[in-house]
């Protein structure tokens, strides 16, 4: 393990912007987890893979557009198709996990969910095993919207939007940061204003007493793991048109990232998401890009254990209140 011995400020900038950019991907990914624990103190294992499946919708709406590398259709509607396709099917889907695998155990000793979360995860991986194969695929985003792919000349996409100290930040990262961000404020304020955000907070808060005031309970709960979903399934399209590749097992370590990140903010609290997520997706960058690639797991880690050992409800989340 060699440190370097001297600060390159380019170096620093290229792993903040990486950092960020894969910090806003964790981000969304915490914030479904944060919305389900806050409503039924469930830890939806299955989300990282519900993620995955958003990143294949991504790729076969592209695929099925004639794409990557001989489009049928101009590449901003085609991104918004991509996007639009992913986020309704996952949200489909986060809405029959809820139906079938977490409602006939909602009052069950809360050992029976997470197992069943982890039944979910491994059933949705092999599924895609099994249909999809063990491949990888590539969305071939450096190409994507080129005039000449066949020569490969580069997409739009990965177009520098500006110049920090000589790092160019590619138009991809930016909207994956934009998107990120507007995410996060619509739902903040749709948790805040709607009246389906505050049936949300009512039944979080407590949910028998929401249920006594005539809030349905079971429609307010699909209809979180419905937001929850759809952020995951935005977010597997961002990760296809950022790294590239996607692959069965993509979610299975993406999800335990996002869950740190949740922890790490304050599960329970969208601030405390979005901060959680930039926090772990910074910390791997730096890792990587300091230490080597192989120690960022470690780093990752090793912060959700200090975390919980000297603030275990999260750097924004509530403290518990003792009852005497």
């Amino acid at each position: 393990m060699e440190l370097p011995l001297a600060f390159d400020a380019q170096l620093f900038i290229q792993l903040t912007v990486n950092g960020v950019t894969l910090g806003s991907l964790y981000a969304l990914i915490a914030l479904g987890y944060s919305l389900v624990y806050g409503i039924l103190k469930l830890l939806n294992f299955a989300h990282g893979d519900v993620y995955m499946v958003g990143a294949f919708i991504g790729y076969g709406v592209l695929t099925a557009l004639g794409g990557p590398l001989s489009l049928d259709i101009a590449l901003v509607p085609l991104i918004v198709l991509m996007f639009l396709a992913a986020m309704l099917g996952s949200g489909a889907l986060g809405v029959l996990i809820e139906r079938f695998a977490y409602r006939p155990l909602r009052d069950a000793p809360r050992l029976a969910p997470l197992i069943s979360a982890l039944g979910v995860s491994f059933f949705l991986q092999n599924s895609a095993l099994l249909l999809l194969g063990a491949g990888f695929r590539s969305y071939d985003s450096f190409l994507l919207g080129s005039d000449q792919p066949e020569l490969f000349v580069p997409g739009p996409l990965v177009d520098p939007v500006f110049v920090i100290h000589g790092v160019n930040v590619q138009t991809i990262q930016v909207v994956v940061l934009s998107v990120t961000v507007g995410l996060m404020v619509a739902l903040t304020l749709f948790v805040a204003r709607t009246q389906l955000g505050k049936a949300m907070r009512a039944t979080a808060f407590d949910r028998e007493a929401a249920a006594m005031m005539g809030i349905d309970v079971d429609r307010v709960i699909a209809s979180t793991f419905f937001i929850g979903s759809v952020l995951a399934g935005a977010a597997g399209v961002m990760f296809g048109l950022l790294f590239s590749q996607v692959f069965h097992l993509m979610g299975f370590l993406a999800g335990l990232k996002g869950f740190t990140a949740a922890v790490v903010g304050g599960i329970g609290s969208i601030p405390g998401a979005m901060l959680g997520g930039l926090l772990v997706g910074l910390a791997e960058s730096y890792a990587a890009g300091y230490v080597g690639g192989r120690w960022s797991d470690l780093f990752v880690f090793g912060i959700l254990i200090v975390v919980l050992l000297v603030r275990p409800s999260g750097l924004l989340g509530a403290r518990a209140i003792s009852k005497v």
